[in-house]
């Protein structure tokens, strides 16, 4: 004797679920979810989508991205399933970048949901390339590079790269344990900066010469420029990505208040203003050599702290050390405008990123964003909330405009390397409605 289950019961329900479909659409949304906490692009976060939808044999797939959040629609045989996923750490991880362009470019054109997960599994729990000392060694150093181009003598960037050191590694200690980013990054920026001051009092009053190098504090703290957001929300702007270019730009302005709020605080208790330092008289020849080695120390320590592979890191910074003298040659030597330079420069890095990215089978974007990340005004940027802060708000309008300029040129210059590059970049798509 058998008993029928009954007309709409859950047998019956289960019967008409799409399961296969179901599966299908969450290993795309993984795929996701994992270069969007790695920091990609929405650009790229959807192209890396729809391959893998293809590739599990699905018609189509359609996503929204912002800062975190995806939204994705799975259609297969006239039969759709929509998705909706939030991450909620932002962060760069550039080898799991690198991972997944590797695996994706890679995917033939049929493969099974198991196979899929079980490369998502391997690239989701590949450790960090570096321990903490060393991710936090690689910003003091980038720093100290820092200070360097922005005029610091020996016991400015010696300063700049213990502080920026500790401030790095209080940081990445805190994100990882899950606390506000916002309130992390003040308080890295707070320790950065007074450990700055402390080894510059010291140091200097050792010497016979405190209160003279205090100038440089400012460089101590641009490891907390966001780069990866702010180039990779002007890119979005440019492919028309309206709500993921905007979101992606309001992260970054919050980070650099965050950190120059703190700055603001310290220097305001301690009474200092963030006047850039003199630059030292030296030798034509030696001044561009120690210019060329600092361009490449610097852009070589980000990409490190981004968790970028050597071969990588390299990359990036023999492309970012050719565009930023061709820079600093263009605005000191030929008196171009400095956005102008900058646009120049960024243009350089895109085409070089193109060229080298290829070959090293690596996202163009970990090759690129390093490179242009030392052009970003930071120096501009945390002034400009100082002088606001402060109530000079002419003076803080202008250090504004100088640094948005700047960053609108890096922009256009990344883009405009894409449109020369890309044929995705150039042409619009175009479908019927």
């Amino acid at each position: 004797m058998t008993t029928e289950e009954p007309q709409g019961g859950t047998a019956g329900e289960a019967g008409l679920e799409p399961v296969e479909l179901i599966r299908q659409s969450g290993t795309v949304q993984r795929t996701g979810r994992l270069a969007l906490a790695a920091g990609h692009g929405s650009y790229r976060v959807k192209s890396h989508m729809e391959r893998v939808g293809r590739a599990l044999g699905l018609d189509d797939v359609k996503a929204h991205v912002a800062l975190t959040e995806i939204t994705t629609t799975s259609v297969r045989n006239h039969i759709f399933r929509t998705e909706v996923s939030e991450v909620r750490t932002v962060g760069i991880n550039a080898d799991r970048l690198a991972e997944l362009e590797i695996y994706i470019g890679d995917l033939p054109a049929r493969e099974s949901v198991h196979r899929v997960e079980r490369e998502l599994d391997r690239i989701a729990s590949k450790p960090p390339l570096y321990p903490p000392w060393a991710n936090a060694l690689s910003a003091g150093a980038a720093c100290a590079a820092f200070a360097f181009l922005n005029n610091g003598g020996p016991l400015e960037c010696a300063a700049v790269l213990v502080a920026a050191s500790l401030g790095q590694y209080v940081r990445r200690g805190m994100i990882h344990k899950g606390i506000n980013q916002f309130g992390v990054t003040m308080l890295a920026s707070a320790v950065a900066c007074l450990a700055y001051l402390a080894l510059v009092f010291v140091i200097g009053s050792a010497i016979g010469l405190p209160g003279r190098h205090v100038a440089g504090y400012v460089s101590a703290v641009l490891f907390l420029v966001p780069g990866f957001p702010l180039v990779t929300g002007a890119l979005d702007l440019a492919r028309l990505d309206f709500s993921a270019g905007i979101s992606r730009l309001t992260y970054a302005v919050m980070i650099l208040c965050s950190a120059a709020l703190s700055l603001w605080a310290v220097s305001t208790v301690v009474g200092l203003e963030p006047n850039p330092p003199v630059a030292a008289a030296l030798d034509p020849a030696l001044r561009w050599s120690l210019l060329t080695l600092a361009s490449f120390v610097g852009v070589l320590g980000f990409a490190l702290m981004f968790n970028s592979p050597w071969r990588m890191a390299l990359g990036a910074a023999v492309v970012g050390m050719v565009a930023n003298v061709l820079r600093l040659a263009l605005v000191n030597d030929w008196g171009i405008a400095p956005q102008a330079a900058a646009a120049g420069a960024a243009l350089l890095v895109g085409l070089l990123a193109r060229w080298i990215a290829t070959p090293l089978r690596v996202p163009r974007l970990t090759v690129s964003v390093p490179a242009v990340v030392i052009m970003v005004p930071g120096v501009a940027a945390y002034r400009a909330v100082f002088e606001f802060n402060g109530g000079d708000s002419v003076a803080a309008l202008g250090f504004t405009a100088d640094a948005g300029l700047v960053v609108i040129a890096l922009a256009i210059g990344l883009a405009v390397s894409r449109m020369l590059t890309d044929r995705e970049w150039t042409f619009e798509q175009r479908r019927g409605l």
